[in-house]
């Protein structure tokens, strides 16, 4: 503040030390203090004018104080304005004037101001009185920003509390600038602590004037409520007609509602204040909102339910084709429905990949049972008030997904579908799973708290059916609460019959041709299947018969063809253009480091290629072909078992100091993870380390330990329909997974040689071929289904295992051919 600094006079402001202030300026003086402070040092000095109608003041028009302030914005407006922020830094009295022709600017040399009385006793005790005032203020004044006791609370300096209350207090302009100009900071407490009392002896004849409004309206709002059973808004001497309606209409609707007991008691006495409102209020539109929304909810509604079992098994296989185990349960729940009806409702969750049928079967469900159904749609859904609802404090609260629900289904005892609960997040607004905790718990929903109604609802009687596409993705807490119900991918056969039954029909119909226009032959379908979608369920498969049909929809009206065609897979390229894909079937030719595992992602099963290769190194592995954090740590585990058994392949001991390992996953379908390619791994490692080839009809599945054991995985069910889709003949599973393959279809079990293991010696018998003296691989033995079940005498090594075959090391031949891939 050494310096001469522009002047910027104000009009009726007053601009205290430490005051954020947001100026539209204009005169053309005033434009150029601002351009001459932004060119130099950022400041200026701002001087409030003895007189605001003064367009060009000079020195005698200006008070002797101001405020040194900084530059935090300026932005220039279309109309050569300027906006301007300003945060005033200081006290300041005016040097003497000078007057900048050109520009027509004042200018001056400030002189600082110190404080004076800062070191006075009463200094203490003034600040504490000023913030008990405050905190009265508050109490007494609703429109006073809350966050000001907090600022008043966190500025112990008396000088800058005294420039805050300043810029805050109610105060005239001339007030403030002598509060500005007096340099004796307990003088500034003292007339700030006289002007908080005035404002506190107004504010209290305020509170009881209006007291006397609201108790005298109350009074002659009850005399009309108890004369008619209505109230009016508001104690007019004519009550608007539309209000008086209203409110008659919502006394008749809680009158006919029934309701529990406590329910009514709350509403009663909600509707008798809501009648004391002004209806203008905003409180009255949210507590009418909530009235709505009392009554529009069922409370003790129930539907009639259907009582005879064979009509809804009719029902399901109606609607559905096989899933035999989920009608069984469902029956199971209607035959103890009938039974016992107080009984709590089952909670469901229906796992499976996309397109088997999740969704329509919770509405074949609600159609069986006779419940009425409302879903709820929870992908993506991050926030627990979308579960709870908001507190009616907040600006356009509404109940959470739960009510509105219950509300479009009408009864307490309905379906409710809660799709894909496996896609839900959470963030800073709460976790919306641990929310359903309360839901989808039957001890505790009976007493459901919604945040908006704030009343206990019960949930008990509803049926709950959840749907997921992957079951790991559930946390454990929701996933504990749930009946889990697999879905697996369906087979060819059954996709042929659930499109000859369901899919073309529906189909033809929806293209507006009649039953006999169009026919697809099953080795249409068949090439569908194959060849135009991957998919565990029938979403696509459906979609590419719409499209035969709607092709088939415009050529009879182009060429007024009404003739009845068969779609043969000749016209299935024809019409939809050359396949898409490429059938995922296994290699006729057996190949070191190649092996064929099994996997489940978001398709369903799938036929999966592993390669390993060893090449010079320092004991690095590598994992490529979008591998996860599973699928690495399974890798890291196979080396490990490998290193701990080296001597028994004939690897030299340091074999994995000087070999790098690349293993890669070529074609990983989206959504592949876990750790059931372990023994893969594991039977790959061991091929490319001992030049030992594959055989190609082998595919294989199961976690691997460090001891060589074979653990269990999931999806046995889509796995081996993967490897008997992909031409596999033999399929090595872990002995563990042998209760899973009664999920397996009948016809599926015949056609594959099925192995359960335990070990992953075991593994590598069934998988690795011999090698000749000469280092070629060849089938010791030839293998085929009928005589692979058979077990090898003890001792007899006809069979050729491979830990009794020649001890062949990293330099071999073997393991040249490995490291060339």
């Amino acid at each position: 503040m050494g310096g001469s600094l522009p002047i910027l006079p104000l009009r009726d402001v007053v601009v205290l030390p430490g005051t954020p202030m947001p100026l539209i300026v204009g005169r053309p003086g005033s434009v150029a203090a601002v351009q001459a402070a932004e060119a130099a040092s950022g400041q200026v000095l701002l001087v409030t004018q003895r007189h605001g109608d003064v367009v060009e003041p000079r020195e005698a028009d200006l008070h002797e104080v101001g405020t040194v302030a900084s530059l935090e914005e300026v932005i220039a407006l279309p109309d050569g304005h300027l906006k301007v922020m300003l945060l005033g830094a200081s006290r300041a009295r005016l040097g003497p004037v000078t007057m900048d022709g050109s520009a027509r600017m004042l200018r001056c040399t400030p002189e600082p101001m110190a404080a004076q009385g800062l070191d006075h006793p009463d200094l203490g005790a003034m600040v504490r009185m000023l913030r008990e005032s405050v905190g009265r203020v508050l109490r007494l004044d609703p429109s006073a920003p809350a966050e000001m006791l907090a600022r008043v609370e966190d500025t112990p300096d008396p000088e800058a509390l005294a420039d805050l209350l300043a810029a805050t207090l109610q105060l005239s302009m001339e007030e403030r600038q002598a509060l500005l100009a007096e340099p004796d900071v307990k003088q500034r407490l003292e007339t700030l602590l006289a002007a908080m009392q005035k404002e506190l002896g107004f504010l209290e004849v305020q509170r009881k004037l209006r007291h006397r409004v609201d108790r005298d309206r109350e009074r002659r709002a009850e005399e009309a409520w108890l004369a008619d059973g209505t109230s009016s808004d508001t104690p007019r001497d004519e009550p608007d007609n539309d209000d008086r309606d209203d409110l008659a209409d919502l006394v008749g609707l809680l009158r006919d509602k029934e309701l529990p007991e406590e329910v009514r008691g709350r509403a009663e006495r909600e509707l008798r204040r809501l009648g004391r409102m002004n209806p203008m209020s905003a409180e009255a539109a949210v507590l009418r909102a909530w009235l709505d929304w009392v009554v529009q909810v069922p409370w003790v509604e129930r539907s009639e339910r259907l009582g005879d079992l064979k009509g809804a098994a009719a029902v399901l296989d109606e609607d559905h084709f096989g899933l035999d185990s989920v009608k069984e349960r469902v029956l199971e729940h209607l035959a103890v429905d009938l039974l016992a009806p107080d009984a709590h409702a089952p909670i469901l969750c229906l796992v499976g990949p996309p397109g088997v049928g999740k969704t329509s079967l919770a509405r074949s469900i609600a159609r069986a049972t006779g419940r009425p159904f409302a879903r709820i749609a929870l992908g993506g859904v991050r926030d627990e008030a979308e579960i709870r609802g908001h507190r009616r404090t907040y600006i356009g609260a509404l109940p959470g997904r739960i009510l509105h629900a219950m509300k479009r289904a009408g009864t307490t005892d309905a379906l409710l579908l809660l799709d894909e609960v496996d896609k839900m997040a959470s963030d800073v607004r709460g976790d919306p799973a641990s929310a359903l905790l309360e839901v989808l718990d039957p001890e505790q929903n009976g007493q459901f708290s919604d945040h908006y109604l704030d009343l206990d609802y019960d949930l008990s009687s509803v049926m709950f059916v959840c749907t997921a596409n992957r079951l790991d993705d559930i946390p454990l807490p929701l996933r504990d609460r749930l009946e889990i119900l697999e879905l697996g991918g369906y087979t060819e056969p059954e996709k042929r019959s659930i499109a000859q039954r369901y899919l073309v029909p529906r189909q033809r119909s929806q293209s507006g041709l009649p039953e006999d226009a169009l026919t697809i032959t099953d080795d249409a379908l068949a090439l569908l299947i194959r060849r135009y979608t991957r998919e565990a369920g029938v979403r696509n498969l459906e979609r590419e018969i719409g499209r035969l049909c709607r092709k088939r929809a415009r050529a009879r009206l182009e060429h007024d063809d009404t003739a009845s065609i068969t779609v043969d897979p000749d016209t299935v390229v024809d019409l939809l253009g050359p396949p898409r894909f490429d059938p995922r079937v296994a290699d006729d030719q057996a190949e070191v480091g190649v092996v064929r595992g099994l996997s489940v992602g978001y398709a369903g099963g799938e036929l999966l290629e592993i390669e390993v290769a060893l090449v010079p190194g320092s004991g690095k592995l590598r994992t490529t072909g979008r591998a996860g954090e599973v699928l690495k740590e399974s890798a890291e585990a196979a080396r490990t078992w490998l290193r701990a058994r080296h001597a028994r392949f004939g690897l030299p001991a340091d074999w994995h100091e000087t070999t790098d390992l690349h293993i890669h996953y070529p074609g990983l379908p989206s959504g592949v993870e876990g750790p059931s390619a372990g023994i893969a791994m594991a039977t790959a490692l061991v091929s490319a380390a001992t030049g030992r080839s594959v055989r190609a009809e082998v595919a294989m599945t199961g976690e691997i330990s460090l001891r060589g054991r074979v653990l269990p995985v999931g999806g046995i069910k889509d796995k081996v329909l993967a490897a008997w889709r992909g031409g596999s003949r033999l399929v090595v599973l872990p002995a563990r997974n042998e209760r899973d393959l009664r999920d397996v279809p009948e016809d599926v079990r015949a056609a594959l040689d099925i192995r359960l293991v335990s070990m992953v010696d075991e593994v590598l018998d069934l998988s690795l071929l011999d090698a000749d003296p000469d280092g070629s691989s060849e089938h010791v033995g030839a293998w085929s289904a009928s005589d692979a079940p058979q077990k090898r005498p003890e001792g007899d090594r006809s069979g050729g295992s491979v830990l009794d075959a020649p001890r062949l090391g990293v330099k071999s031949r073997g393991a040249d051919d490995a490291q060339g891939g």
